[in-house]
């Protein structure tokens, strides 16, 4: 043991008479056994997420365009429908990837994963930039507005970052070691990284794989931006860590074979006596290796052309190149197996997985993310359908009901009814925190009722259930007997299409109902306290399906709106200077606020028709043919149950996308094989992500 002085030793007696833990920095000198380097920061913990929650299936896509003829492939498409009939799914999960982590890690999914040839390779680019804006460039009516983004993400990203490299540590630490768990033994990690965290990534990454299972740092420069500034050199590369799970673990190789007629300096004889020389490969779109080792690993990766010049930009601020992403996947994809990326944001490395026939797990917390992969996913089909080429079906999963009951403290590893009795429980905290999040107070005079705001009474819809129609009935005619004539009715989810026929039910009964939905954040009471958690009231669409005589059937769009509030129109045209203008969103419209060097504001609304807020669409023809089945696991045991849900199976669909701004309101022709009565869904994203959808039954000629 190394001698402590008289100053340490003083420390050590006050921490152990005070019951505190002691610094870190004396274990080695106050104990004999050996010690590793370890990354060590207050309140570092083992414990790790095991929470096993059922993933919910919300829609599933695996026809590019309905009108669009599809060959059956290797991934066994129905010859008829196009629809894939077998194998491995690709999964877009939208959600908190510590959740989502552990879920797959420990629940039944593990399985699937396992027979598609387990996870052999995972790339994340985690946010590194503390002082990173995620707002969101969105075009609406032919104006650019900003998106900010959600409080789940501001509260997300608070978390990673709120006590520095602290916080950063202790959020990475986890998420690496759940996805050690999740690999395969023949599993590779790569993290993207930059001077920031580039250690902190560094020692996390020895200590969960093995300082023996580091492969490589690998070096990806770039050739414009990071100035310098006069105190630094400019800072013009990020890192990527690499770390495989097994040392055994080989890589693919990045040379070929050139042959020579004759030999030449350096040149090789194959078996057959042939000379030849390894050269690097330079197929790889837009990247260029500029050095390969002799253990034929890559160290430094440039990517031309810039990226913001290029076709690919999504505008999303931490998009990275397909050709590094091409060139990565290159080197370390596994013949068989899966590809992962737990922060996808828009979707480069699963785009990139999906044109080499990769299978690939995409997830994120953002909504907009997921969409915005979502309609780059659709885009690669459509291009690999229009070549011949195989492409597989993905799904949109998310945690839903069950995330919302784990935040709530529900414990979900309880059989089904001591779960709804424990839910019960905890109805009374669940209803204070939506209440004091909406700014009403509780009341309990008014059974039906939650709560009161102003003149209106409000009601809470259920924590893992969407609000009825059936509830907004009696809810309505409760309201009307007692003389109230506002009602705030606050939910999750509401029943599909409930909006406009419930408001004009109450109009005719004098009655002023507003359906709001409940955002995640209520569950962060810092959010609250801070005033920050916004309800949305829900949107609505109206359709129209017209068939003629006894042929296809088509589905137009006739309304659609939004009531988004991101900005006051009048705050902010007291705050512009004089000669200055700004866009907002205020009351659902997009609004220029100009103020003239006289000091004279205008208001010009941008978004001249309710189009102008649609940034996707899609319909299922036969909504209700696929039942949501979640799978649980119970005793060992798994267990399929219908969630009373149907899948949105996603026939038809059109979008925009940054070259191509206009979107068509009537859908392609559909035609049935069997008349009859079914029931078709129309789905609406708005350009911020958020998705309005309504079911309309129709009998077929």
């Amino acid at each position: 043991m190394a001698e402590l002085s008289d100053q340490e030793r003083d420390e050590v007696v006050a921490a152990i008479r005070q019951g505190r833990t002691l610094p870190a920095r004396y274990r080695a000198s106050l104990f004999d056994d050996a010690l590793e380097t370890e990354l060590i920061w207050p309140g570092k913990t083992s414990e790790v997420e095991r929470v096993v929650l059922p993933f919910q299936s919300i829609e599933h896509i695996d026809e590019p365009r309905a009108e669009t003829v599809i060959q059956p492939t290797l991934f066994s498409m129905d010859n008829l429908t196009g629809r894939q009939v077998g194998g491995w799914t690709n999964k877009l999960i939208w959600g908190d990837n510590k959740l989502i982590l552990s879920s797959l890690a420990n629940g039944p999914i593990r399985k699937q994963i396992d027979e598609a040839g387990g996870l052999k390779l995972v790339y994340i680019d985690p946010p590194f930039d503390v002082g990173a804006d995620f707002s969101i460039e969105a075009e609406i009516g032919g104006e650019d507005v900003t998106k900010a983004p959600s409080v789940v993400e501001q509260v997300a990203y608070r978390d990673t970052w709120g006590h520095g490299a602290n916080s950063y540590s202790a959020m990475m630490w986890e998420r690496v070691q759940l996805i050690h768990n999740l690999l395969h033994s023949d599993g590779i990690l790569l993290i993207h990284c930059d001077y920031r965290t580039t250690a902190i990534i560094r020692m996390i990454g020895d200590q969960i794989f093995g300082s023996e299972n580091y492969r490589n740092e690998i070096v990806w420069s770039y050739r414009t931006g990071g100035a310098g500034r006069g105190s630094a050199l400019p800072r013009k590369h990020d890192v990527i860590h690499v770390w495989a799970k097994n040392s055994e673990r080989k890589i693919n190789s990045l040379t070929e074979r050139q042959y020579l007629d004759k030999p030449f300096m350096g040149s090789k004889v194959d078996g057959e006596g042939r000379n030849y020389v390894d050269t690097i490969m330079r197929d790889v779109l837009e990247g260029v290796i500029n050095v390969v080792n002799d253990d034929n690993t890559v160290s430094t990766i440039s990517v031309r052309p810039v990226l913001n010049l290029s076709s690919e930009r999504l505008g999303y601020p931490t998009q990275k190149p397909e050709g590094l992403l091409q060139i990565l996947l290159k080197v370390f994809a596994p013949d068989d197996g899966v590809i992962a990326d737990f922060f996808c944001g828009s979707g480069t490395t699963v785009s990139v997985a999906e044109k080499m026939g990769c299978k690939w797990i995409a997830a994120d917390l953002g909504r907009f993310a997921v969409h915005t992969t979502r309609k780059r996913l659709i885009g690669d089909q459509r291009a690999l359908a229009a070549e011949d080429k195989p492409y597989r079906a993905f799904e949109i999963l998310n945690l839903g009901s069950y995330e919302r009951q784990y935040f709530a403290g529900v414990d979900l590893t309880l059989p089904e009814d001591q779960r709804q009795a424990d839910s019960i429980q905890r109805k009374e905290q669940f209803l204070n925190l939506v209440l004091s999040a909406y700014g009403a107070q509780r009341s309990e005079q008014l059974p039906v009722f939650h709560g009161v705001k102003e003149n209106a009474v409000v009601f809470v819809g259920a924590l893992d259930a969407p609000v009825t129609q059936d509830e907004l009935r009696k809810a309505l005619s409760a309201a009307k007997s007692h003389g109230i004539t506002r009602l705030d009715v606050l939910g999750f989810e509401f029943e599909m299409g409930i909006k406009p026929a419930m408001a004009e039910e109450a109009k005719e009964e004098g009655m002023t109902l507003t359906l709001r939905y409940i955002p995640n954040d209520v569950f962060d009471k810092r959010a609250i306290a801070k005033k920050q958690v916004k309800f949305f009231d829900v949107g609505y669409v109206e359709v129209q399906i017209r068939q003629e005589k006894s042929g296809p059937v088509e589905v137009s769009l006739t309304d659609f709106g939004v009531f988004y509030a991101q900005d006051d129109a009048e705050s902010a045209a007291m705050g512009l200077s004089k000669g200055a203008e700004r866009v907002v969103i205020d009351g659902g419209q997009v609004v220029r606020i100009s103020k003239d060097k006289k000091g004279i504001i205008s208001k010009e609304v941008l978004t001249k028709t309710w189009a102008d807020w649609i940034d996707y669409w899609s319909v299922d023809f036969d909504f209700g043919s696929q039942k949501e089945i979640v799978v649980s696991e119970q005793d060992g045991k798994s267990l399929e149950s219908w969630t009373g849900r149907y899948i949105f199976e996603n026939q038809w669909q059109d979008f925009r996308t940054r070259a191509k701004r206009t979107i068509k309101t009537v859908s392609a022709p559909h035609s049935y094989d069997t008349p009859g009565e079914y029931k078709i869904a129309v789905k609406v994203v708005d350009v911020f992500g958020n998705d309005t959808t309504k079911v309309i039954k129709f009998r077929v000629k």
